[in-house]
């Protein structure tokens, strides 16, 4: 099977080394013509990836037709707002049956959807995979050990995509329920987002703990509502993620936070998924009745301008009541 990554920001650019590694010809889409120039010449992308080494087996082209050519497997590494236009600009050259795999999380703002859903409304007749997990791109690309799920609706297809792009330094792990990977990898980009806010406004480290821990009990009654299994949850796309991401500023959620906590300009920061997700998560949360105070507080601090101090004021002046109710 040939396989090609359609995203040329850090994380495609990650998987797509990982899998040229031993030698194996990858082809690595992205729009940019300066990162594809960079990448043919210096064998880098200083943009996303400065000053890691990518294999000479890595491809990159910025032509979606040649990129696709001869693709079985097509890694999706695309933002969740833009997923639903890139795959009609996919679709006239993606070989039939190809497999897709969606390696990007979040939730398209406009309909709630999760972006398997996306892709089976844009791009009906492939099979489609959700890989999710606690990695950090840089991790990845630099061949370090990591661990991640990948989730498909048939087990048999899910069992042969993990053989398939497993490597000695990336492990993954199988499963079946597409849902509870992409709620898990969605929400979790919320709540760092609250946890870099509560380190940029030097809450501590005994802050942090709690709001990860109240966060992660919003995540699961949330993910189980919406129809995730509760294994799933806890496993690496769900608890797994959540601590990766809401460990430092390497996250791009939980950087976004700690610039809103520090009260800095958030204009140049890159791209954190959690920023597009947070209003309908909270939007989620309501409809379904879970009490979700995380989330709405992020919600409020990025669609209505709510201090960061202000929302972990409000979060700490919550009622007492039982830690299990």
């Amino acid at each position: 099977m040939s396989v090609s990554v359609i995203g040329g920001g850090a994380w495609g650019t990650a998987l797509g080394a990982m899998r040229a590694r031993d030698g194996e010809p990858v082809r690595l889409y992205a729009r940019d013509a300066e990162s594809v120039a960079a990448i043919r010449t210096t064998r880098e992308n200083p943009r996303y990836l400065p000053g890691i080494a990518l294999p000479a087996s890595l491809e990159a082209v910025n032509d979606l037709g040649l990129a696709l050519e001869g693709a079985d497997i097509v890694l999706l590494v695309l933002p969740a707002q833009a997923l639903r236009l890139a795959c009609r600009d996919l679709k006239p050259h993606l070989r039939p049956g190809a497999a897709l795999v969606l390696c990007s999380k979040g939730i398209e703002r406009d309909t709630g959807l999760f972006a398997s859903a996306v892709v089976e409304e844009e791009l009906p007749g492939h099979p489609v995979a959700v890989l999710s997990g606690p990695s950090f791109a840089s991790d990845v690309a630099a061949g370090l050990p990591t661990a991640v799920t990948l989730a498909a609706s048939e087990g048999a297809l899910a069992a042969s995509l993990a053989q398939r792009l497993s490597s000695p330094a990336f492990r993954i792990y199988a499963g079946d329920d597409i849902l509870g990977v992409e709620a898990g990898g969605s929400l979790k980009n919320v709540l760092a987002i609250a946890a870099g806010a509560s380190a940029g406004l030097g809450l501590g480290a005994s802050a942090l703990a709690a709001l990860v821990t109240r966060g992660f009990v919003e995540l699961r009654r949330l993910g189980e509502a919406l129809g995730a299994r509760p294994d799933t949850l806890l496993g690496l796309s769900g608890l797994g993620d959540l601590v990766l991401t809401c460990s430092g500023a390497q996250s791009r959620n939980f950087a976004y936070g700690l610039a809103l906590g520090r009260g800095e300009d958030t204009r140049t920061l890159k791209l954190a998924e959690g920023v597009y997700s947070a209003a309908i998560a909270a939007q989620l949360a309501r409809e379904r009745g879970i009490e979700a105070p995380i989330i709405e507080t992020v919600a409020a601090m990025l669609d209505e301008g709510l201090p960061a101090a202000d929302a972990m004021r409000a979060l700490l002046a919550r009622p007492l009541k039982r830690e299990f109710d």
